[in-house]
């Protein structure tokens, strides 16, 4: 049953004209021929190529334990990509030592690339050798420019990789982030049997213990020789109790770098998602007070971008799944079924340490669970990811790629599901940064604060902020004034939100658009 949200905090649609300081961020399709279809995988990247390892090549997982998770589904290759050329190439993991290949055809493993290697940590799938369903206590270290070379030349991929046993790495669904060379494994759980929506005491039971913890440590690499050292782990069992949810890198007012929990799951009471979200800082962590998350709340692509200038730090996430969504005329639901949603959502924190949640945009279709953010290997970054907004140059900037997750064909198909209402995408998104100069010519101030246009491949985006709540008319216009075709006839909420609309079928020439709500009408021009 979907429910109204009647109270809403901290929370708007589109609040700006601007997504990420003086930028709208536009996504743009990439289709890149062979791409594999794959969720919940680890990635890395070297000179602009990626390197995708592990996760699965179905979509969300079913109900039944006998059908969930199963091994035929695994991911079993590695591959690489070449966003640019667009070409891919493949290699079997078979080849590898039977520990290695057997964790790395997992799904939700945690990882992090410190310079040319890429750690990887646990991960939960079927062993042939436990034969069971477990969650790997293993670390293993990939050479991502030599396993590159490797798959694309045919050369042997075991030099390339190295791995250790460690019960403590024993972890799936959580997150690894890595500050001044500390690991942080946050979150989480170990999961050994399978999947039962009933319970572990249940047909065929199963163990899950949550980490509820923050796990720091070094991990000392000369090479050759992998070990763990300097651990220490925290654990708080009820505001470090989630998993698969989203660990982002943030700089925290005044400087200070750390990472931010948001959300995650599960409740202990219900199983819904949190909304509390913690920082975690090397001098501790905090839950943030007053401020609830309520959109995008599974582990999905996510973007952040600081500007030191503004002393504002944003993270954007792509999709996935979330208890919250907002429907066409922009009323808010709440959903406790939890489904999939196209919402793109940025959380902003200010100088003042206060935090806002909007939602600036959609996905093309209900994506983004399970996908990764690669981010731009020449993009400016303060640390983890984080994009340097004051040192972009150009108009337009390439911030990076949203790649793989599932691809849904329904909001809700958890209890329906038989295995094709939903699959691992094979779509990949260019999301380009592009300053936000508006080609409209509005008349006065409060014009172009109620409507704005602007032009990008074709695409006309539309900022409308109506004063208040009501029947909204959006029309395009010829250069006469005759109707072209009308965009919006619906009731939309105060506050500035986005509309978009392909132009490329108009002849070259001077347009209007024009905004109506009530006995309130505005018009701005433009030139396609």
């Amino acid at each position: 049953m979907r429910l109204p949200l009647i109270t809403l905090l901290l929370i708007a649609v589109g609040v700006n004209a601007q997504d990420l300081g003086t930028r709208r961020l536009v996504l743009q399709e990439v289709t890149i021929p062979g791409m594999p279809g794959i969720h919940s995988f680890a990635w890395g990247q070297h000179d602009g190529e990626w390197l995708l390892i592990g996760g699965r090549t179905d979509g969300l997982h079913r109900r039944q334990p006998f059908a969930a998770f199963l091994a035929a589904d695994n991911n079993t290759s590695a591959y690489v990509v070449d966003p640019v050329t667009q070409q891919v190439w493949s290699a079997p993991l078979s080849s590898l030592p039977v520990p290695v290949f057997e964790q790395l055809q997992c799904t939700n493993m945690e990882f992090e690339q410190r310079g040319n290697t890429l750690y990887i940590i646990g991960g939960y799938g079927f062993s042939p050798t436990a034969n069971d369903h477990i969650t790997h206590a293993k670390l293993t270290a990939v050479d991502v420019q030599g396993a590159i070379t490797a798959i694309k030349t045919g050369g042997p991929l075991v030099p390339h990789f190295r791995q250790i046993d460690d019960v403590r790495m024993a972890v799936t669904g959580g997150y690894l982030g890595v500050l001044n060379d500390d690991f942080y494994l946050v979150g989480g759980q170990r999961f050994i049997g399978r999947y039962n929506p009933q319970g572990p005491d249940f047909g065929p039971g199963f163990i899950q213990e949550y980490t509820n913890a923050i796990r720091r440590f070094a991990i000392a690499d000369d090479g050759v020789n992998l070990a763990i050292t300097d651990y220490v782990e925290t654990i708080d069992t009820v505001n470090l109790h989630r998993r698969d949810y989203n660990l982002v890198a943030q700089v925290f007012p005044g400087g200070t770098q750390g990472f931010t929990a948001f959300t995650g799951v599960f409740q202990y009471v219900d199983n819904i998602p949190w909304l509390n979200i913690v920082d975690i800082t090397p001098q501790g962590y905090t839950v943030v007070p007053g401020f609830e998350q309520l959109l995008n709340q599974y582990h999905t692509a996510h973007l952040p971008a600081w500007s030191a200038q503004a002393e504002r730090m944003s993270t954007v996430f792509f999709g996935g799944i979330g208890r919250y969504y907002f429907d066409a005329e922009g009323q808010l639901w709440d959903d406790p079924n939890v489904p999939f949603v196209n919402t793109i959502s940025r959380v902003e924190r200010a100088a003042n340490g206060s935090m806002t949640e909007s939602a600036i945009g959609t996905m093309p279709a209900l994506l983004g669970s399970g996908a990764e953010f690669i981010i731009g290997q020449d993009v400016p970054q303060v640390f983890g990811g984080i994009i340097d907004l004051d040192a972009l140059s150009g108009d337009t900037v390439v911030a990076g790629y949203v790649v793989g997750g599932i691809a849904s064909s329904a909001a809700n198909i958890f209890f329906i599901n038989t295995g094709t209402q939903s699959d691992a995408s094979t779509r990949v998104f260019r999301v380009l940064l592009v300053n936000d100069v508006s080609t409209g010519s509005p008349a006065d101030a409060a014009e172009s604060e109620l409507l704005q246009v602007s032009q990008m491949d074709g695409m006309l985006y539309i900022d409308v902020a109506p004063p208040v709540a009501g029947a909204v008319e959006i029309d395009l216009l010829d250069s006469n004034g005759r109707l072209v075709r009308r965009i919006l006839d619906a009731r939309m909420v105060p506050g500035t939100q986005r509309l978009h609309t392909d132009v490329r079928d108009l002849s070259k020439g001077a347009y209007l658009v024009r905004f109506t709500q009530g006995a309130t009408q505005r018009t701005v021009r433009f030139v396609r």
